[in-house]
């Protein structure tokens, strides 16, 4: 079994029970894409994202001409297929990644674990642990560290994040480190600070790897369902998100929310958490999520 189909079992079922009364319908009427709708807001899609995918399946029943209900199954597959499948470009190295977040995401977790993923792979980490406002943090990471067998630069609690991101930045290139991995705090209830922290950061990357594959990533829990849009908005405000990590996707029944959050903001979802163990951060796979979910 698959990381990903067993990080999905409790939204599998879920999910799979809704889809069958929704497609137990003798006609394709009214009340057959009310009942579909519905499935998909009750399995945390979203209001917006299962408006627009119902528009979209009435849209190709009638140009196709389908009579039946399990041939808009086919259909309703595609079009969420098409609503979280974006092509992501593979990674070049030297590679920078930086991941921000609220606070309790499990941000540094995600670190740590992409940490082993790289490493893994044959390639050199390093790790800025640039969440200085909360020790416990570069704390944690130094523990990851030490498990991945990765370097991790660290400086004292209310240090400023730019000056340990220059330093991880500065040992990456004296050593030709493959990949840089950014840890950013994620304190929202001082929102204007963390911005301009972030950008900082951004700057500071910029400057001293302008050659290098930089990409932002959004670490989201999947167990918070449609705030996570919110909370993505959020930081949109403040740096250019290429993606998502979504963590805790076994922790929850409403999977739905990965379609939600990738339809939403027009960003794929790069990885996901499905368990605790230092492997358990897998790349997502589109195809394999609405299979799974749907079958």
């Amino acid at each position: 079994m698959s990381k990903l189909k067993s990080g999905l079992v409790k939204t599998k079922d879920s999910f799979k029970k809704k889809l069958f009364m929704a497609f137990s319908a003798r006609c394709l009427d009214d009340a057959f894409f009310s009942s579909v709708e519905e499935m998909l807001i009750s399995s945390d899609v979203g209001v917006q994202a299962a408006s627009d995918i119902i528009r979209e399946l009435r849209n190709e029943i009638f140009e196709k001409r389908i009579k039946q209900p399990a041939d808009a199954k086919t259909l309703l597959k595609e079009i969420l297929l098409c609503a979280i499948d974006f092509e992501i470009e593979e990674y070049s190295y030297p590679l920078v990644l930086l991941l921000a977040g609220v606070n309790g995401v499990g941000k540094t977790t995600a670190i740590g674990k992409l940490a082993a993923k790289f490493k893994a792979e044959g390639k050199s980490v390093v790790v800025a642990a640039a969440d200085t406002f909360r020790a416990a943090a570069s704390d944690q990471l130094a523990v990851w560290g030490e498990r991945a067998g990765v370097r991790v630069v660290q400086h004292g609690e209310g240090s400023d994040p730019a000056a340990v991101v220059f330093d991880a930045v500065s040992s990456a290139k004296a050593k030709n480190t493959d990949v840089v991995l950014v840890d950013t705090a994620g304190r929202l209830h001082n929102k204007k600070n963390l911005m301009e922290e972030l950008k900082k950061i951004c700057r500071v990357v910029g400057r001293e790897l302008p050659h290098a594959d930089f990409r932002k990533y959004l670490a989201l829990d999947a167990t918070t369902g449609q705030n996570g849009i919110a909370q993505a908005q959020v930081f949109t405000q403040a740096i250019d998100l290429d993606g998502i990590i979504l963590t805790k996707l076994d922790g929850t029944a409403k999977g739905g929310v990965v379609i939600a959050i990738a339809s939403g903001l027009s960003l794929p979802v790069v990885y996901a958490g499905v368990g605790e163990k230092i492997d358990d951060l897998i790349d997502f796979s589109p195809a394999e999520f609405i299979d799974e979910i749907t079958e």
